[in-house]
């Protein structure tokens, strides 16, 4: 089943609110001013379902039946596939500027889920894969919007989970009852979550027997007994929430610390249960399809941003011509990214299970870019923008509304088109570059630094040596020089 923008929104009035934000209860997801962006950010998509221009992107072949569902409800099985992926994530970011996460990351989850449960249940017998198979097939009969939770709040980084002061520093099993688990812990800066259905849980990390309590792999609704959800605060977010156009409303991303307290989880949600050793595998595939596709969400929103750069130049009285080579360089940053994750993608190969897994040390190459070049491709923005663009410096909306001075200020901005429309393309460019329009660049998706030591460690370093050796010669030894103490 697909649904509708309209449908969609109604499906989440019906559940249970146990989101808050800056104290307080938020009742309606759909309404109110803290989350109501991103939902009707999401909803643009499940419209898109039905477009026949956006149609292709945002649909695919159901693998269990070879009916249209919607993208992010489907099992990525090829490379075109992922490459779907991508292409759904730029167009995402063109058609609102920012992340849609109940789209993204719960779905990649359960893609991965797909694979790694029939890896554990040829090694143990298990039938996590028929549980996960059948969870596939109720969320694309329900057309659920997943967010997925993977980063746990960790505690000190020098210690392991089992042996932090307090356990629920990471998410763990609490207890294993006959039909099912009850869950307890902490996942932090959350995606997507006030505009999702259900949530996938992974673990945060590889781990060993010691902590094999961590491995826990499972589905839970949003709304389930004993989650509070609260929404966290960014400098952007009053001004997100506040009427008139100091911020487009086109829509917004929002993030998330999830507290559960004692949630019981059935057994046909749950996925893994202490198989530690399959901990690290969910992280590598997980990695390599988000680290892949993640290059076109940047390079969606550098496509905004070039949009907004000229439309700023414009307001500002110049040609786009004085600055083609900034926006060259603003499209060439785009495509380094969006390419690079192709590259991984078409260098993937399919896993027995059916899923595509694209090729890890290329997608964390994108990874490492992904750090880098958006915030160069920013400040070309606010360069291209000049100073009002960069610093926001001239009055609110509500000051521009005023009957006393508001009609002068429109005046005070009049340059190469009226006040009202500079003041837009201004504002546009602020929310891009230093508000809250910011994806998660450095750490989106992890760490960069993570990003590199999978590449120091897949490299393989010493062919590269031993080619320049043959090429040049080189027949003495050159092993690697003792480190003197």
């Amino acid at each position: 089943m697909m649904m509708d923008g309209e449908k969609y929104k109604a499906s989440l009035k019906k559940m249970r609110p146990n989101i808050y934000k800056w104290g307080k209860l938020i009742e309606d997801v759909t309404t109110d001013p803290a989350t109501r962006l991103h939902v009707q950010s999401v909803s643009l998509s499940y419209d898109a379902s039905f477009d026949p221009e956006k149609a292709s992107i945002f649909t695919a072949k159901s693998h269990l039946t070879g009916a249209t569902a919607h993208r992010w409800n489907t099992l990525m099985g090829s490379a075109d596939d992922v490459w779907g992926n991508s292409k759904m994530k730029r167009a995402q970011y063109r058609q609102t500027g920012t992340c849609q996460g109940a789209t993204c990351a719960g779905w990649t989850g359960i893609n991965v889920l797909w694979a790694v449960t029939a890896e554990m249940d040829k090694e143990y017998g298990t039938n996590y894969h028929e549980r996960v198979k059948n969870y596939f097939q109720f969320m694309e009969d329900n057309a659920l919007a997943l967010s997925g939770a993977i980063t746990d709040a960790k505690g000190n980084r020098s210690l392991k989970p089992s042996q932090q002061p307090n356990k629920d520093s990471n998410l763990h099993v609490k207890e294993v009852l006959p039909d099912g688990i009850v869950i307890r812990g902490y996942k932090a800066q959350i995606c997507g979550v006030a505009a999702a259905h259900e949530i996938i849980i992974v673990p945060g990390s590889g781990y060993g027997e010691s902590e094999k309590d961590f491995c826990v792999a499972c589905a839970v609704p949003r709304d389930a007994k004993g989650l509070t959800i609260v929404e966290t605060r960014r400098p952007s977010d009053s001004r997100d929430e506040e009427e008139g156009w100091d911020v487009p409303k086109a829509g917004n991303i929002t993030q998330a610390f999830l507290i559960f307290d004692d949630v019981f989880v059935p057994n046909d949600r749950v996925f893994m249960n202490g198989e530690f050793k399959y901990s690290g595998k969910i992280i590598g595939y997980f990695t390599a399809i988000y680290r892949a596709a993640i290059g076109a969400c940047v390079a969606g929103q550098g496509d905004v941003m070039a949009g907004a750069a000229i439309n700023m130049a414009r307001a500002n009285g110049l040609n786009q011509k004085v600055f083609q080579d900034k926006l060259n360089q603003m499209a060439i940053n785009n495509e380094i990214t969006y390419a690079v994750g192709l590259g991984a993608m078409l260098a993937g190969k399919s896993h027995f299970s059916g899923l595509w897994i694209p090729d890890m040390l290329l997608a964390h190459v994108n990874k490492t870019q992904v750090a880098k070049l958006p915030y160069e491709t920013k400040v070309i923005t606010q360069d291209i923008s000049g100073g009002i663009g960069e610093t926001g410096c001239f009055p609110s909306y509500k000051d521009f509304q005023s009957k006393e001075y508001g009609e002068t200020l429109f005046k005070m901005l009049e340059a190469g088109t009226d006040g009202e429309t500079r003041a837009r393309a201004a504002r546009l460019v602020e929310w891009l570059t230093v508000g809250g329009g910011i994806p998660g660049c450095m750490h989106g998706g992890g760490s960069p630094d993570g990003a590199r030591m999978v590449v120091k460690a897949m490299e393989p370093w010493e062919a590269f040596a031993n080619d320049a050796k043959r090429i040049a010669g080189i027949t003495a030894d050159l092993s690697e020089p003792q480190v003197k103490k």
